[in-house]
């Protein structure tokens, strides 16, 4: 794989093709408009700002605890201790155990349902079609996947890519817990509804969860569709990117006042 940095100009064209294929439209440049910039004013140049003020949008807080965490010192040291995990049948049934991928110190962590085929023959979370979505998303917001971590609710692929059932979540999310609590990210994104009814022990629809942030621990949540249900349902993707620019808000705010 070619390590030679990004230009400044590559990098603003991926952005801005990642934008178009998320489905925003031509973005056309003016020949007064070429100058280069700084990629901290490329990132809050092409920012568009959420429709409503984020209090509005994302009004009223919903909270879930996680569960008491354990003695793990490290994302290797828990990953050495869980990845040969058998406590419920996906693990006589795996090819590869997918326990994450990404920067461990990441302050953005996206999380996931469960591995599919090809994610179980990989052993890393979303390579396939959604996850090349995914890369594209991420993108589209001047992220890469080496920058946030990606994770799953269950560490195995279910057979078939059936949901995932409450008694195989009760055994592997503790697991995704000491993730968490291990990487400490400043912001969670959950991807799907699974997910999120999991993380937060609900049963409410996708529909209700969207338009909130949800504390996880102490660690704000945003919920947004699955990149699976984009690919089926393209229509999702303004909804998606809408959520995406106000993650990428908060998640900009944040690292400054970090800094």
């Amino acid at each position: 794989m070619d390590k030679t940095p990004l230009t400044v100009q590559e990098m603003f064209r991926r952005a801005l093709l990642a934008q178009v294929e998320m489905g925003m439209g031509e973005m056309i440049v003016g020949k007064e408009n070429r100058r280069v910039e700084e990629p901290s004013e490329i990132l809050k140049s092409s920012w568009a700002k959420p429709s409503l003020p984020v209090t509005d949008l994302f009004g009223g807080a919903s909270t879930v605890t996680l569960g008491a965490p354990a003695d793990f010192a490290s994302v290797p040291a828990h990953y050495d201790a869980i990845c040969t995990c058998q406590l419920c049948p996906l693990g006589q049934t795996r090819n590869k155990f997918v326990y994450g991928v990404g920067n461990i110190d990441a302050d953005l962590m996206f999380i996931g349902e469960a591995p599919g085929r090809d994610e179980d023959l990989q052993g890393e979370p979303f390579v396939g079609r959604a996850g090349q979505l995914l890369d594209r998303i991420l993108t589209a917001m001047g992220l890469s996947r080496q920058e946030v971590y990606i994770a799953n609710i269950l560490k195995c692929r279910p057979p078939e890519n059936r949901d995932p059932l409450p008694e195989e979540v009760d055994k592997c999310l503790p697991h995704l817990h000491e993730q968490i609590r291990l990487i400490r990210p400043m912001l969670l994104c959950s991807l799907g509804r699974i997910a999120a009814q999991f993380l937060m022990k609900t049963s409410a629809p996708l529909s209700k969860m969207r338009g909130k942030w949800h504390d996880v621990e102490g660690v704000p949540m945003l919920v947004t569709y699955h990149p699976a249900a984009l690919l089926r349902f393209p229509g999702y993707k303004k909804d998606t990117w809408e959520d995406m620019q106000v993650l990428k808000q908060r998640y900009d705010e944040l690292k400054a006042q970090k800094r």
